[in-house]
């Protein structure tokens, strides 16, 4: 086979005109199928692209966005869960205002979580699956295995659920620790000086009582708090539940340990049930409780004690009698030093919380939208809005009520601006804090 440009016999051989045409016309049909492969390929991989975006787009369409830090979402079902968790099976969640303010509570929970576990990844702060499996048995140690699985069922829970936010609740534990609890000091001048501004209460002049309590209420309290998440909610679930927990303690559990997984007393509950000193004439007013605390010596349980509040058992934990103590009275200053640390701690853990969160990019659209609602009467005709809706429907009643204003007291533009300006201060107010939260503040008109 020769080839055009082959050689034969050392010279090279001239083409013809035709084949050379033949060649071109099938140089341009080459070209013109490369071009159009190119363009198939190019569409097939637009195709993809568009695909895979409208995909990723559409995944989180379904779940509706309640709550944004540093633009990860916090979803409703996520508030929802946590929701459930409180509220006893088959307890009144009450009004549908009472249940949404739970539920704001719960997402301002949620906000300050997730900026402790940001601040706490970068930190590097981590927990052990070790650290996780302990703390979840310390949980299931009261059940049986079945229990404890019907009571994660009740909440709406399963395992996964619950090692997670186990997890999480230790990483937070472990950053508090770190960045505030470690680097606490309370000195003896600041315990000297505590004494003399509270010399008082060390004069006793009358009998005082150390009690702890255990409480069960008839009615669900939304600031109530126990590790076990476990809580009443209705007249005869509180004294089985009370029966129950006393039943415990007549076995030889932990009073303090029963009272932080079963108690609803928001107050005293996460302290073991510690009440602190009361003195005996504080206990006038409930003549069945101080009788109850009279029996009692040091270390005893009372039997189950009924009240208009609901149920308690009291553990009589000491006793003083009237006398005055001395600053030098050991126990004096080691209580004083709990005191302080105790009260230090807790200002340094708000302030460390509100801290970052100024830091951090956050929207509560939740909040949002609870305020637009009690202005713009949509809080019912439009749950799933958008934050941009909002703002569309705010600035559509503005000029609504402008209008209003212009037809009712025939006012002129300008004074129909300043009167404007003076309507909904509480809004204002609250669209520039949100502004503030997202990081661009702008403008507002009459603000």
């Amino acid at each position: 086979m020769s080839f055009p440009c082959s050689h034969r016999g050392g010279e090279p051989t001239r083409p013809r005109a035709g084949q050379t045409l033949r060649a071109l016309k099938a140089l341009r049909a080459l070209g013109r199928l490369l071009v159009l492969d190119l363009r198939v390929l190019g569409l097939l991989i637009l195709g993809l692209v568009t695909l895979l975006t409208g995909c990723a787009r559409q995944a989180p369409s379904d779940r509706e966005v309640w709550a944004e830090v540093d633009g990860k979402p916090i979803y409703h079902d996520q508030v929802d869960k946590y929701y459930h968790t409180r509220m006893a099976p088959g307890s009144d969640p009450g009004s549908e205002e009472q249940a949404l303010s739970l539920k704001l509570n719960i997402l301002n929970e949620l906000i300050s979580k997730q900026i402790l576990l940001a601040h706490a990844s970068h930190s590097q702060i981590t927990v052990s699956e070790a650290e996780v499996d302990t703390k979840i048995a310390q949980l299931e140690s009261p059940y049986s295995k079945q229990e404890f699985q019907k009571k994660l069922g009740e909440q709406g829970l399963d395992r996964s659920d619950l090692e997670q936010q186990v997890r999480e609740s230790l990483i937070v534990e472990k950053l508090i620790n770190k960045e505030i609890s470690a680097r606490l000091t309370v000195s003896d001048g600041e315990i000297a000086g505590y004494y003399e501004r509270n010399r008082g209460s060390f004069n006793v002049s009358e009998t005082q009582y150390h009690l702890a309590q255990i409480e069960v209420t008839p009615a669900a309290d939304p600031q109530a708090r126990n590790l076990k998440n476990d809580y009443a909610g209705s007249p005869a679930a509180a004294q089985r539940k009370i029966e129950k927990v006393y039943a415990r303690l007549r076995a030889g559990a932990d009073f303090a340990l029963v009272a932080q997984e079963y108690s609803e007393d928001a107050k005293t509950a996460s302290g073991g049930g510690d009440m602190g000193f009361i003195p005996a004439s504080a206990l006038e007013s409930n003549p069945q409780l101080k009788r109850a605390v009279g029996s009692l010596k040091v270390g005893e349980v009372s039997p189950v004690i009924q009240t208009r509040e609901g149920f308690h058992i009291v553990k009589l934990l000491g006793r003083e009698d009237p006398a005055r103590h001395p600053l030098s009275d050991p126990q004096i200053q080691s209580a004083i030093r709990r005191t302080l640390t105790s009260e230090k701690e807790e200002l340094l853990k708000a302030a460390y919380i509100e801290d970052l969160r100024n830091r951090a990019k956050v929207v509560n659209y939740l909040a949002q939208k609870i305020v637009a609602g009690k202005t713009l009467n949509l809080a019912r005709q439009g749950r799933n809005q958008t934050g941009r809706e909002w703002q569309v429907a705010w600035g559509k009643w503005q000029a609504k009520k402008s209008s209003r204003l212009a037809t009712k007291f025939r006012l002129s533009s300008t004074e129909r601006a300043e009167h404007l300006r003076d309507l909904s201060v509480e809004a204002l107010e609250v669209r520039k804090r949100a502004r503030r939260a997202r990081g661009r503040v702008t403008p507002v008109a009459g603000a």
